[in-house]
């Protein structure tokens, strides 16, 4: 089970875009990266195509999981990520800080 998953509200703890948050738009379990919304923006530049007008684009780049951190249901900050074990066996996640479930 992946401490952070796609669509979890994550902040950047450091780089050129600390402090920012945003949704997980995809998970790189491979290169242990993320794709973050609004967040580790890079220009490129496309070349037309027959559905899309060529110019300067803006794109969110990876970003490596260890410059993320969950936020915390409870307060919105962020929080490191542990498991339990419910008593009906499902295993889920909670934040460290507050000790909220964050699926469930």
């Amino acid at each position: 089970m992946a401490k952070i998953r796609k669509g979890d509200r994550v902040v950047v703890l450091s780089g050129r875009d600390k402090g920012r948050s945003g949704d997980v738009l995809q998970m790189m379990p491979k290169e242990n990266r993320a794709i973050v919304q609004g967040v580790n923006m890079v220009t490129r530049h496309q070349k037309q195509t027959a559905s899309e007008e060529g110019g300067i684009r803006q794109k969110e780049a990876p970003i490596h999981l260890s410059n993320l951190a969950l936020t915390d249901p409870k307060d919105g900050k962020p929080s490191r990520v542990g498991f339990k074990t419910l008593k009906d066996g499902r295993k889920v996640r909670f934040a460290k800080r507050s000790g909220e479930e964050i699926d469930g």
